[in-house]
């Protein structure tokens, strides 16, 4: 960190606490990290939706918003006198020393893939450390959209070699799934196996986009995005006629009409 980014560091944390301290804002006194908890997710989904929009400038506010709340938590904390920033930047600093020994030690590694699993391992080491029984999903956050935590712990468990080989083998176990969802269906069972069966078959559909090197998540959000489109340009084309209560044919016909602008 140079003398001009340490200055500007050091300027943003005086000004955290400014606002946090006695006779500064009531709202940020108030606050704490329950209630900041839905904000700090709100920005982060800012950042992605910027990130993807390719809108620099946005991404540049985003970040910032990101780094005063990292800077705002750091100081909750401070006041409780269990940590502070500069613990938070010591942690880290280690933690990336640490889990880079092909960086910051001797270690040799031929490519990407040995450093993910050294990465893991690494993790792994650490956390049994601390319990004898942990996991190698130990550290997926809970609260993360269901898509995105199938989608890791897939790669976390195909990192120590429990994976497809070919993806002709991803590809059946689609198609198993499939069936016994239909079979499920086409019997009348319960609800609760249906569900069941429906959530295989999404977790082996995650299985195959993360085989093939997708983001299952960023693969569903496009495929939102193309919705959304499609959709509105059918409430378009309704409002122009001013049709009210459409067939289902008229709007098919508007659908196919939106995929071909697209192409």
């Amino acid at each position: 960190m140079d003398g001009e980014t340490g200055e500007l560091f050091e300027k943003l944390v005086e000004i955290v606490k400014k606002l946090r301290a006695p006779g500064g804002c009531p709202w940020d006194r108030e606050q704490t990290h329950e209630s900041l908890r839905p904000n700090i997710i709100e920005e982060v989904y800012e950042l992605v939706e910027a990130i993807d929009s390719k809108d620099y400038d946005a991404m540049k506010e985003e970040l910032g918003d990101i780094l005063l709340h990292v800077l705002f938590h750091a100081d909750i904390e401070r006041e409780a006198g269990r940590f502070d920033i500069n613990d938070v930047i010591v942690g880290i600093t280690s933690k990336l020393i640490r889990r880079h020994p092909h960086v910051f030690g001797e270690t040799k590694v031929k490519d990407t893939e040995e450093i993910l699993h050294n990465w893991e391992q690494i993790k792994l080491r650490e956390r049994r450390e601390n319990s004898s029984h942990a996991s190698l999903l130990d550290g997926i956050p809970k609260s993360m959209p269901a898509l995105l935590v199938a989608q890791r712990m897939q790669e976390k468990a195909a990192r120590i070699g429990f994976d497809w080989e070919d993806i002709k083998d991803v590809l059946k176990k689609v198609h198993e799934e499939l069936a016994e969802l239909e079979e499920s269906i086409a019997n009348n069972e319960r609800n609760s196996r249906i569900e069941s069966e429906l959530g295989d078959l999404i977790f082996a559909i995650t299985n195959l986009a993360r085989f093939l090197g997708i983001n299952a998540e960023m693969a569903l959000r496009k495929t939102n995005e193309k919705f959304s489109s499609r959709f509105r340009h059918i409430e378009k084309k309704l409002r122009e006629l001013g049709v009210e209560n459409p067939t289902l044919e008229l709007m098919d016909k508007f659908w196919d009409e939106a995929k071909e602008h697209e192409e």
